[in-house]
């Protein structure tokens, strides 16, 4: 199920590495929550069973890597995923179609709240999508979810206001480029 191509990233605490079969249980304990799925998708629903986390986990297998994928999120020294760090082109609204916008972001459990993972993993990615030859990447977020729009701050991205351009949502979207990065 591990998408061969999706490289382990690493951080001063944390480990970025693919989502694998066995972390089935850690993402259900996750995306089971309301908490978590509050802000996901244009009519969120937190997931009622395994079943769906597995299917979950299979389709963020089925990204492409290196560049594009989903990553479980682990502190170093665990082996429990707290979230995911995310890079995919961002779905053009009305379509679902891949647009050229590359998408950074992260979903984490409430218990991992609070300790800069957010934070730590997206730089981490930011770094991936420049060694990689992107010159932006973007983020989208429910305009009442201050938390990550706090994220997207502390990775010094540009607020561009509200856009109904992606997944069907009206957003609040964010713009880092390369040259904008310290």
């Amino acid at each position: 199920m591990t998408e061969p191509g999706l490289p382990v990233l690493e951080t001063p605490r944390l480990v970025l590495r693919p989502w694998s079969e066995d972390d089935v249980a850690a993402a259900f304990d996750i995306y089971s929550r309301w908490a978590v799925m509050r802000y996901l998708g244009r009519s969120p629903v937190a997931e009622t069973d395994l079943a769906q986390s597995r299917e979950r986990v299979v389709r963020w297998a089925g990204l492409p890597g290196p560049l594009h994928g989903v990553w479980a999120i682990v502190p170093k020294g665990g082996a429990v995923p707290v979230g995911s760090a995310l890079m995919k082109l961002l779905p053009f609204s009305g379509t679902g179609e891949p647009s050229p916008d590359t998408e950074i972001g992260w979903h984490l459990h409430p218990d991992a709240w609070g300790n800069g993972y957010a934070s730590e993993a997206g730089a981490r990615l930011v770094r991936h999508a420049w060694d990689h030859g992107l010159d932006e990447v973007y983020a989208v977020t429910y305009p009442e979810n201050g938390p990550s729009q706090a994220v997207c701050r502390r990775l010094g991205m540009t607020h561009l206001g509200q856009t109904d351009r992606y997944y069907d949502v009206t957003s609040e979207l964010f713009r880092l480029g390369r040259t904008d990065a310290s």
